[in-house]
């Protein structure tokens, strides 16, 4: 395995794995160029992005100087966006569809009671769509009825023309929802409930594309090639680096291979029955030393399952378990008051203060991982998980898909 010995990193590969996302990947390059210039001012050191270099995914290139230490950094989107667009492009009734199937799924399996055991928080999340769908149906209904009572003046059969009502205030509600995300969050959790956990055949492809470019960095000159896996982006992640260790496509020697999960959703979908390959690899990956593994969220993320041990709450914990290490970029304390009252209930924007500056930075900062001068699993060797963490089991399925080819 790499030598493991404390070493300045000189050159590192990032490849990150956004959420549920139909956003092009520059979006993520103009919030690293944006945040990470707020961060580098508020803690004294140098960070330029400048244009990608290598072939292959959307990315950018970062030159960063901290502490003393110079280091160049590639960064690509592993982007499915387009996959994420596709099971968007639903109409109206087919998502009230969705809603009804989605529900069903949670209800009848009993996850939706297993998940409420452990955050509230990305429960309300689950079930915010479901009910402001609905109640986007009852208003139009009520207007229609109103204009229903209004046309009966005039004649009683006109009464039913009041219907014409419904798909207009129905289009509306879709049409802003860049404000209310209803359509957006039905679909997000229709994705996963729709195959009861397993993987779509053309996100498995996209999955092996994935870990084919990692096992290609992995193989160049570099110090450390660190995985990101963001929101449902976490859980796509633990199954690429799954298969990528399968393979033995983790060199023995060369650059260290280390994984950092953000704002983590796996339970809402390895709480599902049908979750076999999840389930398996959260078990296998948890156990493995050619990577090491930390799991970063927050309490003040409504829409993370914040401090649960992905592994251990879906019941798949084998002995000899060593990752991931849990820890809290504990909002309260790494914003300032005035940031955090700013904040507090912008439960989106919050999901996405992992990737964001800290105006009272501690030893979790996006920037100093992904483009400082220590490897990840140095920068928190030694680092003891948080102890209010959630480990005890509490998912009902928890079968594994048998070992096969990859």
């Amino acid at each position: 395995m790499t030598d493991q010995t404390h070493q300045q990193v000189r050159t590192r590969r990032v490849f990150y794995i956004p959420g549920y996302d139909p956003i092009h990947p520059r979006r993520y390059r103009e919030l690293y160029r944006k945040e990470g210039a707020a961060q580098a001012a508020i803690s004294g050191y140098d960070l330029t992005l400048s244009p990608k270099r290598l072939d292959g995914p959307y990315g950018w290139h970062v030159d960063s100087t901290q502490d003393g230490h110079h280091t160049e950094t590639d960064v690509q989107v592993l982007y499915w966006a387009d996959l994420v667009r596709g099971s968007m492009d639903q109409g109206i009734v087919q998502t009230y569809l969705q809603l009804i199937r989605t529900a069903w799924t949670y209800i009848s399996t009993g996850a939706l009671w297993r998940l409420m055991r452990l955050r509230k928080g990305p429960v309300i999340a689950a079930l915010y769509p479901v009910v402001f769908l609905i109640v986007q149906l009852a208003l139009a209904l009520a207007l229609a009825w109103g204009a229903g009572a209004v046309l009966a003046l005039l004649h009683p059969l006109a009464a039913w023309g009041g219907l014409a009502v419904v798909p207009f205030v129905l289009r509306w509600f879709k049409a802003q929802d860049g404000k209310f995300f209803a359509y957006y969050l039905m679909h997000d959790y229709a994705y996963s409930a729709h195959y009861r956990g397993a993987n779509p055949a053309p996100l498995e492809a996209r999955i092996g594309e994935f870990r084919g470019l990692i096992a290609e960095a992995l193989a160049q000159d570099v110090d450390e090639v660190l995985v990101v896996g963001h929101s449902s982006g976490a859980h796509l992640a633990v199954s690429i680096l799954a298969d990528l260790i399968r393979a033995g496509e983790v060199p023995e020697a060369g650059a260290r291979l280390n994984f950092l999960s953000l704002g983590q959703v796996v339970p809402m979908v390895a709480f599902l029955p049908d979750a076999d390959r999840l389930r398996r690899d959260l078990h296998f990956l948890s156990t493995r030393d050619e990577l090491s593994w930390l799991d970063v969220t927050a309490p003040g993320d409504g829409c993370a399952f914040a401090l649960c041990d992905p592994v251990a709450v879906t019941g798949v914990a084998p002995e000899g378990k060593r990752w991931p290490i849990v820890i809290s970029a504990a909002f309260t304390q790494t914003l300032s008051p005035a940031r955090w009252k700013e904040l507090r209930w912008r439960f989106f924007r919050l999901h996405f203060q992992y990737l964001c500056a800290f105006d009272r930075p501690g030893d979790y900062d996006y920037f100093r991982i992904t483009a400082g001068p220590e490897r990840l699993d140095q920068r928190f060797a030694g680092r003891v998980a948080s102890k209010s963490r959630l480990e005890t089991p509490v998912n009902k399925f928890t079968s594994m898909a048998a070992e096969a080819g990859v």
